[in-house]
């Protein structure tokens, strides 16, 4: 977008830090006009006022955002909990939502990941205490992997490894750039000589090693599959090491996180997965039902409700959980990729739709392989193609040679010979018909071609090619 559209970038300190990375790989650092904000922030966008509140999640200086608008407040909550006891001190303002309630919220949106959970998401420093306790009991080298946005994590991953005369080694070149953005910002704080690079490894003992690194998720090409499958250069988990997966898996990530933790296990290791109670070693960075329920109505009051973020089934908990708390069914819309809530003069509507969803690149063109390009494609890849080329006299319309039939992924011509001599003379015996008949129009022979052609073809290989016919006239 900024390559098309110069415009301005308002973010946090950390989060513009991590966009300057890709800034610089794009070129686009020196064009771009980035702005620092944090919650006492206000941008005045001519009919718009942007105002913001500090919440709490897995990374640092997150904001709720507040749009002031000629029709009433529109509050989105970004990804939030309510963690009293933060790592980093950075505690919710609840007084400043409770404020921004006060004065009449129109629309609230609010996230859903956890509306399927009761009760309060545990605090971060909960999670603090069973890592530290894995790390005094690991006998080998331990790995750790988790999302590398997740600052307070890794803070709590460089504590243990202090605490157990340990040395640092980074995985993933994510988690490499977040670590080195956070340190130099001041949000991580990582003892001098602690890390070092894979190489550096050989000369320690392997209960002195801790290693952190990326692909909690399942990614295939993230360090944490690379090494589960021993692909990893200079790296490998050995029989008796401790892999920690500290996180949860996003929904849809289960079978490739599952396929990890196998291959962990048939390596020797010592996993130790999941979240909750069962380890320990997770928590969520988003709230659960009270935590909903007391931003949604207790704190902010809104006239009406945008359950938004998350699998339909979450966005479904979260409406019974508002009319729960007493909105109206009417009151709360549930909406899809591209629907569309016009606010204006009575009860607002939900009748229109815009545009949206994927957007596919191939090559240099970009949203402009449709519905039909991808079907034809589709077809190639299951039935092949078959070019029918046939060869006519410009001055009398008769047949000089073909049909002549070429194949690309339908069959292999030199082993299809009788199939395709007889397909042609079918073709042919189409084409005089159509003469006889003094049809001469180029598409009625065309389709004539392809239906004698293609009805044959599946007769005999029950296959329906894509066949495009060729007639030249000489």
């Amino acid at each position: 977008m900024l390559r098309q559209f110069n415009m301005p970038i308002f973010g946090t300190r950390l989060t513009l830090g991590l966009i300057e990375e890709k800034l610089k790989e794009h070129g686009l650092l020196q064009a771009t006009t980035r702005t620092t904000i944090d919650s006492k922030s206000v941008i005045d966008l001519g009919a718009f006022t942007i105002r913001f509140f500090q919440t709490n999640h897995s990374i640092p200086d997150c904001l709720g955002i507040v749009f002031e608008t000629p029709k009433g407040t529109v509050v989105h909550t970004g990804d939030f909990k309510f963690d009293l006891t933060p790592v980093n001190n950075q505690t919710p303002d609840i007084h400043r939502m409770a404020e921004i309630g006060s004065k009449g919220v129109l629309v609230l949106l609010s996230e859903s990941t956890n509306a399927e959970r009761p009760g309060f998401t545990p605090s971060e420093k909960h999670m603090g205490d069973h890592l530290r306790e894995a790390f005094i009991k690991a006998k080998h080298k331990i790995f750790v992997s988790t999302f590398a946005s997740n600052v307070y994590r890794l803070q709590q991953v460089i504590d243990a490894t202090l605490l157990t005369n340990r040395k640092l080694m980074l995985l993933g070149r994510s988690m490499v750039n977040v670590v080195r953005i956070a340190s130099d910002q001041g949000y991580l704080h990582v003892p001098e000589g602690m890390i070092i690079e894979p190489e550096e490894a050989d000369q320690l003992n392997r209960n002195q090693i801790a290693i952190l690194c990326t692909g909690s998720q399942g990614e295939p090409n993230a360090a944490l599959a690379r090494l589960s499958t021993g692909n990893y250069r200079n790296v490998k988990v050995e029989s008796g090491d401790t892999v920690i997966l500290s996180a949860s898996p996003i929904p849809g990530n289960e079978k490739s996180v599952s396929r990890i933790v196998d291959n962990l296990f048939i390596l020797g290791a010592n996993v130790i997965y999941g979240s909750g109670s069962a380890t320990g070693m997770h928590v969520s960075g988003h709230g659960s039902q009270e935590e909903l329920k007391l931003l949604m109505l207790t704190l902010m009051k809104p006239t009406y409700f945008i359950p938004i973020h998350g699998e339909y089934r979450m966005l479904h908990q979260h409406r019974l959980l508002a009319e729960s708390m007493g909105m109206d069914r009417e009151d709360v819309f549930i909406i899809n990729i591209g629907d569309v809530v016009d606010f204006s003069e009575g009860a607002p509507k939900q009748e229109r739709k815009i545009p949206a969803g994927s957007t596919l690149v191939d090559g240099f063109g970009i949203g402009d392989v449709g519905t039909v390009i991808l079907r034809d494609r589709k077809h190639f890849s299951e039935d092949g193609i078959l070019v029918v080329v046939v060869t006519r006299n410009k001055a009398d319309g008769k047949i000089i040679s073909g049909p002549e039939l070429i194949s690309r992924g339908f069959v292999f011509a030199p082993e299809a010979e009788g199939l395709m001599e007889e397909a042609s003379r079918v073709g042919l015996a189409a084409l005089h018909q159509l003469q006889a008949e003094n049809v001469s129009q180029w598409n009625r022979l065309k389709q004539g071609l392809k239906e004698s052609i293609g009805q044959y073809l599946y007769s005999k290989t029950k296959r329906r090619p894509m066949i495009l016919p060729i007639i030249m006239d000489v």
